[in-house]
């Protein structure tokens, strides 16, 4: 929710917001300087309007001379941000009468000024100094003014604190500081800019939040986040159990996002005077609310998403205050929550806010500066919630509803005094024992049965848990991992990782959102396959990072099936020119060996390897079954992809041994680095892997190219589950007494994805009828063939065959008596007539599928999919004859 508000903003911000999630420290500042205090620096910034080449060298000899590895962006923003500092510090002191000097609201104030001003640094000022303590020299309230009329507020990510309010003399120093600065648009001098802290790219989903709250609305776990001073190992603990549901996100993404909404939740409890209802501005307000209201002896809450047991609407008089040794502090803020039975909203109180009084033991604490909070006012107060905002505003105005937060001041004579909360022990770290899906929440309104409400040793119980068991496997890209499941034995489930590899793992990097993108990739390509009719290991998705399979041992082979001649095939074959055209397509065997750089290998050598996996020797006939999947698969695979305009150049696939059926099945996963895929034909167009195997530097602007290229082709691999063409099978038969056949002929056009109709007419005792019947599915635009069964003299095929321009299959239902001689009336036609004859109903099907099949790439994969199933039936069938001979 705010992450997009985030986007839309940073357009507005005069500079660059983010510092790509790790903050300077302050080596790396004075690095910075240092390379900044060069006289031809400083002249090429003045005179440069583009100057992303001046970063890259400022980055470069950062890294040379001092260590520092910083890119140009980070450079670029860490210096626009010391002038802001810089300024805001020099505003500052002229506010204040000049005393205590500039640098007590900014460190390395002098040395920027020294910049600033044309001045050499200090001899003894270098990167390697001892950091000077943040507490001597921090800005009092993180505070530099942008432009005209803005205040930067920065809040440290790292600063764990849940006090929120701020102190008077604080609050009365940034407005007296304000009053001098005129907004830089009077007619919205009351709006607010908002940009929260950096969520590493990837936008939370409501089914994520709502995960993230219920494990939040935990008794042990709300309370440890409220009576913590630092964090970190809470939030680690909060983001292995995000895991056990398939959310994937660390440590870090989640105490942003915990952080995000309380912030939003308290500015619009503060901003509640004109009686708008928050709900318009927050999305999940009520889940928060419950949390942080309810009564320290109150039940555990359920998020305010789910009825109590006894199925009565909530009744809530609940105190959020600090706590120690179980008593209240006084002073501690009291908000009183009541909601009727009849009611359909919540309604809260106004709010009553005492500051407490809280003591430091041996310390105080303050807000750093990483998360920003731009303000267009000159009262940092915030007084009232508009309440006819329009649609265009509502999202700045979500995230605008922010306020700064309580800073102590070191050299304020009426700092509070601070009392640290007592910690208490620690949560102990979760285990990943059980993973659960999501989808079951989206299809499914939480508070509609009282089942819904999630216990707190299991917060997945509504949806269908896996019992996780050890770890089989891990790879560069996913997991591997037993399903402790006694009623089906047999299964795993494969994690996949956010991560992206090439040359064996020699270039690796992290590509956030990869592990959903590969996954349903996986999915809709394995769903496509077994819906042909192909053996795989696949049986169903289970997350949008997970899904189950059957377990196997994987035969250490990849089997590389290619169309189009390129990449290292060119270097192995040279002489050959990109763009060869391989008909049939060229075979190539590769032993899976990542020290010797998975050498080629020969069938033959295969074969002397005498592999032996989960009992099953891979012999001559394994060999060959593989080899004929692995041309079928490929062409399946072809033919879908041609219906998106996309030539499939090359793939790769792994089989395995299924260890409950003995089976080689395809196993593995088939994603976007399993292939090759060229828009329109077009190299230059490549949507794969291999445009990042092509980079030859990694850079976030790379990166995103690359997932952008990844995302394409997941939007795209969905389509191909869809029917780009319709059709149908209708059969008219002579009378009710053929009917067994052609229920044959519809079974088996159901088979292959083909709808059938039947209907009953007589070319000769009803040929008007038999016309009207033929009428009524031509007229209607879908393409059509008509399969005549009629016994004994067959003038119904002749007849459809000579007044239509669709197909027309003659089956005709032969007897033992007379069968011989009635077929002649089906085989021996007038000139003029294109009707064919097949006996057998399912092969009148099959001609009928074959035929749709031109334009139907689902209909085409089942047929090509029986033709592999025939094969590898009379394949088996030869060995097992072959082994009782001998």
């Amino acid at each position: 929710m705010q992450e997009g508000i985030q986007g839309r903003l940073h357009s507005a911000l005069p500079y660059g917001a983010e510092e790509s999630g790790r903050h300077w420290t302050d080596e790396e500042v004075r690095a910075l300087l240092c390379v900044w205090a060069d006289g031809r620096i400083r002249q090429r910034l003045r005179c440069t309007l583009r100057n992303k080449s001046i970063f890259q060298e400022m980055a470069r000899e950062m890294q040379r001379t001092f260590g520092v590895v910083r890119n140009w962006k980070q450079c670029r923003t860490k210096y626009k941000n010391l002038k802001y500092e810089y300024k805001t510090a020099k505003n500052a002191q002229a506010a204040g009468g000049g005393a205590g000097g500039a640098g007590k609201y900014m460190k390395f104030f002098d040395e920027v000024e020294a910049i600033l001003t044309d001045r050499e640094l200090d001899n003894g000022f270098k990167p390697c100094d001892d950091e000077i303590d943040a507490g001597g020299q921090g800005s009092p309230a993180g505070q530099r003014a942008v432009a005209d009329g803005e205040l930067v507020i920065e809040i440290d990510d790292d600063d764990n604190s849940d006090d929120y309010e701020i102190d008077a003399e604080m609050e009365a120093r940034w407005k007296g500081a304000d009053v001098r600065l005129s907004p830089a648009d009077p007619s919205r001098s009351n709006q607010f800019h908002v940009v929260t802290v950096s969520d590493s790219g990837r936008n939370w989903s409501d089914q994520e939040v709502r995960a993230l709250i219920r494990v939040w609305s935990e008794d042990g776990v709300s309370k440890q986040l409220e009576n913590s001073t630092r964090k970190r190992e809470i939030f680690v603990q909060i983001a292995s159990r995000l895991m056990q549901q398939g959310v994937e996100r660390d440590w870090k993404q989640c105490h942003t996002k915990y952080k995000n909404l309380k912030y939003l939740y308290r500015s619009l409890q503060r901003g509640r005077s004109d009686g708008a209802d928050p709900r318009r501005y927050m999305r999940f307000y009520d889940e928060v609310d419950a949390i942080l209201n309810r009564a320290s002896d109150a039940s555990p809450c359920h998020v305010g998403m789910y009825p109590d047991h006894q199925g009565e609407p909530l009744g809530l008089s609940m105190m959020a205050g600090f706590q120690e040794n179980g008593n209240e502090t006084k002073g501690a803020p009291v908000t009183t929550m009541t909601r009727g039975k009849d009611e359909g909203t919540r309604r809260s109180s106004s709010v009553t806010s005492t500051r407490p009084e809280v003591k430091a033991k041996g310390e105080e604490h303050g807000l750093g500066p990483h998360q920003r909070v731009l303000l267009s006012h000159a009262d940092t107060r915030l007084e009232s919630l508009p309440g006819n905002r329009g649609t265009k505003r509502k999202a700045v105005d979500q995230d605008a509803l922010l306020r700064p937060a309580k800073r102590a001041d070191p050299d304020s004579a009426q700092t509070p005094e601070a009392r640290c909360k007592e910690e208490q022990d620690p949560i102990p770290i979760i285990e990943i024992n059980s993973i659960c899906s999501m989808a079951a929440h989206e299809n499914s309104h939480p508070t509609d049965t009282p089942e819904n409400t999630l216990p707190r040793s299991n917060m997945a119980s509504s949806t269908p848990e896996l019992k996780l068991g050890e770890k089989l496997n891990e790879g560069k890209t996913k997991q591997i991992f037993e399903l402790l499941d006694p009623e089906r034995p047999g299964l795993v489930l494969v994690q996949s990782k956010d991560q992206i590899t090439a040359g064996n793992a020699a270039r690796k990097d992290q590509m956030e959102g990869k592990a959903a993108i590969a996954n349903l990739t996986t999915s809709c390509v394995f769903r496509l396959l077994q819906e042909a009719g192909v053996k795989t290991a696949f049986v169903r998705q289970h997350s949008d990072t997970a899904f189950v399979a059957a377990r196997c041992e994987m035969i250490p082979i990849e089997w590389v099936c290619r169309r189009v001649a390129t990449g290292s095939f060119l270097k192995r074959n040279p002489g050959v020119k990109e763009g060869y055209r391989f008909s049939p397509l060229k075979m190539e065997l590769f032993f899976k060996d990542d020290a010797n750089n998975d050498p080629q290998w020969s069938e033959e050598q295969l074969l002397e390897a005498k592999l032996c996996l989960a009992g099953l020797s891979i012999g001559r006939c394994e060999v060959d079954i593989m080899n004929r999947s692995t041309v079928a698969i490929f062409e399946i695979l072809e033919k879908a992809w041609a219906t998106q305009n996309c030539t499939l150049v090359d793939m790769k696939i792994e089989f395995g041994v299924n260890v409950s059926t003995k089976e080689v099945v395809l196993a593995d996963v088939i994603d976007n680095d399993s292939w090759r895929l060229w828009p329109a034909g077009d190299r230059s167009q490549q949507k794969d892997k291999q445009v990042y195997r092509d980079l030859k530097e990694i850079t976030p602007e790379a990166m995103q190219m690359v997932k952008r290229n990844f995302e394409w082709v997941s939007e795209r691999v969905k389509l191909l589950l869809e029917s780009q063409s319709s059709g149908r099978v209708v059969v008219l038969m002579g009378s009710t007494s053929d009917l067994p056949h052609c229920e044959k002929i519809r079974k088996a056009c159901v088979s292959y994805g083909v709808p059938c109709t039947l209907r009953v007419t007589s070319a000769h005792k009803g040929p008007d009828e038999t016309l009207r019947i033929k009428a009524e599915y031509e007229g209607d635009g879908v393409p059509t063939v008509f399969v005549a069964v009629a016994g004994r003299s067959n003038g119904l095929g002749p007849v459809l065959s000579g007044n239509t321009a669709f197909p027309v299959i003659n089956c005709p239902p032969v007897t033992p008596d007379w069968g011989a001689q009635d077929v002649w009336s089906s085989l021996r036609l007038p000139s003029g007539l294109g009707c064919s004859t097949v006996l057998s109903p399912d092969a009148a099907a099959q001609f009928a599928a074959q035929i749709f099949g031109l334009n139907n790439h689902l209909v085409w994969a089942k047929l090509r999919a029986a033709m592999l199933n025939t094969w590898v039936s009379l394949k088996l069938a030869d060995q097992k004859l072959q082994a009782c001979t001998l």
